[in-house]
């Protein structure tokens, strides 16, 4: 595994990451790639997975994302994670993307995290994941060589909304992935 761009993290700083979704792997893979503490955002159902599940369990914020009690809850665990000094990582597309777009379209509630408690946000992108634990296929995995790249963090400005920082994380990530592709996609 490939990592480059932590020297971006600064000292003292904690940032809620948002990195591109293609495999089951992104989670297990990115999490240790984070310098420093960290949680992610995952759905319920993944602390049910043999052995992926007890990683789930203690190392995310898990959130039924049918419930709305859930999801305010998870947004608050998300909140007080920030608050505790640790980074957020969210997979804004919500779910694998299994499209031949770059990214999928982005859900909302990493962008209304950031604008609510400030903390600047770290675009992320993984490669090659989706060959080492293909979306089609259940335990399934290939050695294959990935890599995950922390770009420039995008600091909240005034007059940033949810839907402003949401369009312009979205554009630096597809940006990055169509630059870089072919350099990374092995």
């Amino acid at each position: 595994m490939t990592v480059t761009g932590k020297e971006k993290f600064k000292k003292g700083e904690n940032y809620i990451i948002t990195c591109n979704h293609k495999s089951m792997m992104d989670v297990p893979l990115s999490s240790p790639g984070i310098p420093g503490a960290n949680k992610t955002i995952a759905k319920m159902e993944l602390s049910k997975i043999p052995m992926f599940g007890v990683v789930y369990s203690r190392g995310s914020v898990l959130v039924d994302r049918n419930s709305d009690n859930s999801r305010k809850d998870a947004f608050n665990k998300m909140k007080w994670t920030l608050e505790k000094g640790m980074h957020m990582c969210v997979y804004p597309e919500g779910t694998r993307n299994k499209t031949g777009n770059p990214l999928k379209s982005f859900q909302d509630g990493a962008f209304r995290l950031a604008i609510q408690t400030g903390k600047p946000v770290m675009p992320a992108v993984i490669f090659n994941t989706e060959k080492v634990w293909p979306a089609d296929k259940s335990f399934y995995m290939m050695p294959h060589a990935v890599s995950l790249h922390f770009l420039d963090p995008v600091y909240i400005q005034p007059g940033d909304t949810a839907e402003s920082l949401k369009q312009k994380i979205y554009k630096i990530m597809e940006n990055f992935i169509l630059e870089n592709r072919l350099k990374w996609d092995y």
